[in-house]
């Protein structure tokens, strides 16, 4: 095969060699990179949906208490993250234009899925939280999109090539959170998509509030993406490549799709068997703590990657296994669950955190008892705010790539670490304010400035961590590093979620928040040990 941009498969690629970069790169490279950026924005919007459709479904009267809806968003995120273990590996075994498209084609059984089921408030709830962890596909996509960007670019564009995929990417978060509250006040597909139902609480979109009463097709909160999907899946189809440089073996498509396939189902396994024995009962046993669950769903998920690969595809799990044993992988595993990790937890927690806290005052009962049941009639709504931070987090990681390709990315992450260790403990003490108040509205304006400031924080953070891995990694292991990293901060996601639901049961919100802060002094710590310190093992990469 030839280079031409026309073709699927491309033989040689040679992107640190400027005169090939000028003449035939720069142009491949970039194409793929603007088919990538909206391919990531639907899987991230329909992987993150849950955290807008429990507060619907809330306001709507489904029959599920607030600690079920949290499950909701927290299987989502546990899915999602556990499928980027086998996202990290697909680039080298299947190719990325192959792997783009199925993957991004996948997204439609869990929109649709979704769509029908959120029509039946009566069907039990691991209905919903099936069509959670299905939604985990699109968490999953995120680790293959990156990993297969960065085979694209030199080292010296990373940063910003990384930064605009991961970037705007990321806006899938701000769009859903946007888009669904909108869809949903239409009957968007006429007697196809359903009847509506009436709101019985206020409800919100990002003009203001929407009032009970209000007709809402919640469904479309699924249904909606399939507008996208189709077309898209199409253009990764006929506009991505292969790069044969970095999977020789890519085969006839329909072995690339079945590999695919193959991993990606081996994926739910892990995530179901710990789901199973991390959630209370009906749905599981709850015998495991989180942080005990989480370690073994990443064992398990690599034991299974491990074990039942066969053939090429053995010898390549075995040769990317290789980056478990660099120190430099575990490093960046938690700088980048410090970046990512907060971006994405906070997204999925951040709506249902601002109903519960703001939408309830705290007042004595008929026996002098303080309560917190009594509805708030000022309380702001969750679907006109919750879209700012993920928002301002999107937009200014291009930045912090960018920023980081001039003064190097370990600078910027200290900076944005020790601003995260303010923020968070700052969150902490507002939240506390609020939830023992009367008038916890006239708390909400700080504490949204200050989940701003944490998203923006964690936004330029991203930025700088790939631009880190670009330059410590060569180009074999960046990708697979990538997808890593990316896989374990995406387990933020379940972490967040359960962590402040906890804590706001216990009546004690501030405490999740205190520790997030602990953790961003310990990681500061550590990217000064390994990049910054006089003897640092690479200097502000």
């Amino acid at each position: 095969m030839d280079n031409k941009s026309s073709t699927a498969d491309i033989a040689d690629w040679h992107p640190e060699d400027e005169q090939f970069w000028d003449k035939t790169g720069k142009k491949i490279a970039y194409r793929n990179l603007w088919i990538s950026i909206p391919a990531l924005l639907c899987g991230f919007a329909v992987w993150g949906m849950w955290g807008i459709i429990t507060v619907q479904m809330l306001n709507l009267g489904f029959p599920f208490t607030q600690a079920e809806l949290f499950t909701l968003t927290a299987i989502a995120g546990i899915s999602g993250a556990t499928m980027r273990i086998p996202a990290s590996f697909l680039i080298r075994m299947a190719g990325g234009r192959n792997t783009i498209f199925l993957t991004t084609a996948m997204l439609l059984a869990p929109a649709i899925g979704t769509g029908v089921a959120l029509q039946h408030p009566e069907w039990p709830l691991w209905v919903f939280q099936l069509m959670a962890l299905w939604s985990g596909v699109g968490g999953g996509n995120f680790a293959s999109s990156m990993s297969n960007i960065s085979t694209f670019f030199p080292k010296r564009l990373q940063g910003t090539a990384l930064g605009l995929n991961a970037g705007l990417g990321n806006f899938g978060v701000t769009t859903m959170q946007i888009v669904i509250p909108l869809v949903m006040t239409v009957g968007l597909f006429g007697a196809l998509g359903g009847d509506s139902k009436s709101l019985l609480k206020d409800s919100g979109w990002i003009f203001g509030k929407i009032a009970a009463g209000t007709p809402t097709w919640i469904q479309n909160a699924g249904f909606a993406w399939v507008l996208s999907l189709v077309p898209l899946s199409l253009l990764c189809w006929f506009g991505m490549n292969n790069l044969k440089t970095v999977t020789p073996a890519t085969g006839h498509p329909l072995l690339a799709f079945a590999k695919i396939t193959y991993l990606y189902s081996l994926a739910f396994i892990p995530s179901i068997g710990m789901l199973y024995l991390y959630l209370p009962a009906p749905t599981g046993l709850g015998v495991l703590n989180m942080w005990v669950a989480i370690p073994l769903d990443i064992i398990a998920a690599l034991l299974v990657m491990k074990l039942a690969a066969f053939g090429t595809m053995k010898q390549n799990v075995a040769k990317q296994f290789e980056i478990f044993s660099n120190k430099h992988t575990w490093a960046m595993t938690a700088l980048y669950v410090v970046t990512f990790g907060s971006f994405i937890g906070f997204s999925m927690a951040l709506p249902l955190a601002i109903t519960v806290i703001f939408g309830f005052i705290h007042a004595p009962d008929a026996a002098g008892v303080m309560q917190h049941t009594l509805k708030n009639p000022n309380a702001p709504s969750a679907l006109t705010y919750a879209w700012i931070g993920p928002f301002v987090g999107a937009a200014v990681r291009p930045v912090g790539g960018w920023i980081s390709d001039k003064v190097g990315g370990s600078i910027v992450t200290q900076i944005i670490s020790a601003i995260m260790v303010f923020a968070s403990a700052a969150v902490g003490y507002v939240m506390l304010q609020a939830y023992g108040s009367a008038t916890p509205e006239q708390h909400f304006p700080m504490f949204m400035g200050l989940f701003i400031l944490l998203f923006a924080a964690s936004g330029i953070g991203n930025g700088s961590t790939f631009r880190s891995v670009g330059f410590i990694f060569d180009r074999q292991q960046a990708g697979p590093v990538l997808g890593w990293t990316s896989a374990v901060a995406a387990y933020g996601a379940f972490i967040a979620p359960v962590l402040i639901g906890q804590q706001i049961k216990a009546g004690t919100p501030q405490y999740a928040f205190y520790g997030f802060a602990v953790f961003y002094a310990v990681c500061l710590v550590l990217n000064w040990w390994f990049y910054l310190r006089p003897n640092a093992y690479v200097k502000n990469p």
